[in-house]
């Protein structure tokens, strides 16, 4: 099975061409190598580093809820969990273990992507990212990426712009 074949891609393509991204869906594109960080990821697309979109799961914890939170954040640098929490109101946030992220996202930890998860996701989008004209993000496996911009991953997530590194 080739990785265009995956079963998490194939509902990322799926996710973006119901979004109206035909041109992203069109663009996944399959690496020879696993990328599962934003240096390999650079590496690899020939682009800097802070033009990667790092999908980031963590635990938003409510008073009455745990939820999933997915920052999309410029692999330049760290997002901050206090900031995170901040942002969404939350009394903390946390890492997601390896399960936690699948449950919530159909995808593995180093190939999460903006879509294609199971149900809406809360997402916090990296106003950093708005600095390049082409953004790269993951696309359901760890050799799979594809082409956006800082205004599509606003849109076709729901998500919410922010500065994640405070």
């Amino acid at each position: 099975m080739s990785s265009l074949d995956h079963p998490a891609v194939a509902k990322v393509a799926a996710a973006l061409a119901e979004a109206g991204r035909h041109d992203a869906a069109a663009g996944i594109r399959i690496l020879p190598a696993e990328v599962r960080t934003a240096a390999q990821a650079a590496e690899a697309l020939g682009v800097e580093t802070g033009a990667i979109a790092n999908s980031l799961v963590f635990r938003a914890v409510f008073a009455d809820r745990t939820v999933p939170l997915l920052s999309l954040t410029s692999g330049a640098h760290r997002a901050n969990t206090d900031t995170l929490a901040a942002l969404v109101g939350a009394e903390s946030v946390e890492k997601a273990d390896p399960a936690f992220v699948r449950e919530h996202t159909g995808q593995a930890i180093g190939g999460v992507a903006p879509v294609g998860h199971p149900a809406p996701v809360l997402t916090l989008v990296d106003t950093a990212l708005q600095a390049y004209d082409t953004v790269w993000a993951a696309a359901g496996h760890a050799k799979s990426v594809f082409p956006t911009t800082f205004a599509d991953l606003v849109a076709v997530t729901g998500g919410q712009p922010a500065d994640v590194a405070s």
